[in-house]
């Protein structure tokens, strides 16, 4: 199939990154954007019968996805929207028999790069790992959920951002245009993405209600764990009141 540029046709390995283990079902791993002071996040949670679902893919040194592929198979590759598309077609090929999914309002965008072979309502139903869409955004974005002993975490992709000021012209850059200095669901993003705000926050002040909440996982910016001065329930409370 033809690619659309902007995603990589070889393995490209950028600056990452060690991979975080903070429990048993849930691993992830920070990385470069090309030409961006950003960076972004690939997730990566274990089913109940130790399948790998890859959340945003990014290509990594050989040691780090030797010890990805030594924790179980990659089964499902999420592309969770339309633009973080970099990695997901030479997953597809480091992994053929990997199905990809994607937001729904995010198919086409998607299949630019890579073939899709379902959306976020068609992983397997499992009591660790789960997709839901998020409301009001054209169901484009979506949300995982990973639970287990130690409690549940969330994974975001771009509606959730928790982006520190940065220093530099670009750090003025994403400040001016309000997507950085505490987390928030930013202005670029409400004016492209969100249809309903008012569905959005209701959704997000529920998640921020669940029982055993214990870490939120943002695509760029700071992830946070219960315990740290701004924690999981207070990060959803944030974005969901910039609305």
């Amino acid at each position: 199939m033809p690619i659309e540029r902007g995603a990589h046709t070889t393995w490209t390995v950028l600056d990452h990154g060690p991979l975080r283990k903070p429990t048993s079902e849930i691993w992830h791993v920070e990385g470069a954007l090309p030409d961006m002071p950003i960076r972004r996040v690939m997730t990566v949670a274990r089913t109940s019968d130790g399948r790998l679902v890859v959340h945003n893919p990014i290509a990594l040194a050989d040691p780090a996805m030797a010890e990805i592929e030594a924790w179980g198979p990659v089964s499902f590759l999420l592309v969770p929207n339309g633009w973080h598309r970099l990695d997901a077609r030479v997953y597809k090929e480091r992994y053929p028999g990997a199905r990809v999914l994607c937001p729904e309002g995010s198919r086409s965008r998607v299949e630019k790069v890579v073939r899709v072979d379902g959306t976020y309502d068609d992983l397997p139903r499992d009591e660790v790992v789960q997709l839901a869409h998020l409301d009001g955004v054209k169901r484009r974005e979506g949300y995982m959920r990973v639970s287990g002993p130690s409690g549940t975490s969330l994974v975001f992709n771009d509606v959730v951002f928790n982006l520190p000021r940065m220093p530099g012209l670009f750090g003025l850059v994403y400040h001016l245009l309000g997507s950085s200095g505490r987390p928030k669901v930013t202005p670029l993003l409400k004016l492209f993405l969100v249809q309903d705000k008012r569905e959005l926050r209701a959704q997000l002040e529920r998640l921020a209600e669940l029982p055993r909440l214990q870490r939120v996982i943002v695509m760029h910016g700071q992830s946070v764990e219960a315990g740290d001065p701004v924690g999981p329930r207070e990060l959803l409370r944030a974005a969901a009141s910039s609305l």
